[in-house]
């Protein structure tokens, strides 16, 4: 992609297009995003958004957010699909690349809720157009017009898409919003009874039916299947942790919005690990170990809506 210092002008001020791409790319990088729940395919996205966005007659532009919003769905939309036929040949469960986020991105409860990952695997069961216009309405906030421009339907049509939309991920989405403090208390809980080896501590802060999802991408060990249930997870936990030892250390971190750890094995990074929390008890664990998924723990990745 084009550095925006590679836009500036002669007294080294961006042009109103690189100013206007620069202002709002954080925002774009999430629409893309939360459409495709990887960062790098993201990125893709950004840099052909750029390439279309360079070429617009901008004295046509009444709204450069829009017309930015609506080039990233398009692009997001033909990647969608070729990831679709990509993740049939993938190796175990899939789970979304995470992200590391700003600790005040979990003041924003509806992004958080968004970007989570217990979300981003609902989002994951809807059609394509149907993902595009939920994340455009439900946590953008668009208009029917705007995004029908987007996906190249009526506002109508939206409007009905939209409705399918919320149904699938009401019957699927976590039951309820957790606030940050209880979900760092869950984790703490978590993180001190893993440590310390303290099984009825791990009992304890598991829901009965938590479940445990990892993803190697057939390049690292990893569970072949969901484990669901607070025993069989719990002897799933102390046997990997009996396997390892001392060798790991987990830093708490803020992962896709909410509190996750970053686990490492004698000091290298081996997977992050993200975490669902309901009634205060920890329902689901993620736990990303695939290599090319682990680009993104260095550093925060800037988001925003």
């Amino acid at each position: 992609m084009r550095k925006a210092v590679e836009g500036m002008s002669e007294d080294r001020r961006p042009d109103p297009a690189t100013e206007a791409f620069v202002v709002h790319r954080s925002l774009l990088f999430t629409v893309a995003y939360e459409m495709l729940g990887s960062a790098a395919d993201a990125e893709d996205v950004l840099q052909e958004t750029w390439m279309r966005w360079v070429g617009v007659d901008l004295d046509t532009v009444r709204e450069p957010r829009a017309y930015l919003v609506r080039i990233t769905t398009r692009q997001a939309l033909t990647r969608l699909r070729t990831l679709g036929r990509r993740k049939e040949s993938y190796v175990g469960p899939w789970l979304p690349e995470p992200l590391l986020t700003a600790p005040d991105v979990a003041e924003d409860v509806e992004l958080a809720d968004s970007l989570s990952m217990a979300m981003m695997l609902v989002l994951e069961m809807l059609a394509p157009t149907e993902r595009a216009v939920f994340v455009l309405r439900e946590v953008f906030d668009l208009g029917y017009d705007e995004i029908a421009e987007a996906v190249d339907k009526t506002p109508a049509a939206v409007r009905q898409i939209a409705h399918r939309a919320r149904a699938h991920v009401a019957a699927r989405r976590p039951r309820d919003v957790v606030s940050p403090a209880e979900s760092r208390a869950a984790l703490a809980a978590f993180q001190r009874a893993i440590e310390t080896g303290d099984l009825q501590g791990l009992l304890d802060i598991l829901a009965p039916d938590v479940v445990v999802m990892s993803d190697g991408g057939g390049v690292r060990q990893a569970v072949p299947r969901p484990i669901v249930g607070v025993d069989k997870v719990a002897r799933l936990l102390r046997a990997g942790l009996e396997k390892v030892g001392d060798a790991v250390t987990f830093e708490p971190v803020q992962v896709n919005g909410y509190p996750g750890l970053i686990m490492r094995l004698d000091g290298e990074v081996d997977g992050v690990l993200a975490v669902r929390v309901e009634g205060g008890l920890v329902s689901g664990l993620y736990y990303v170990r695939n290599p090319e998924k682990l680009s993104r723990v260095a550093r925060e990745t800037a988001v925003a809506r």
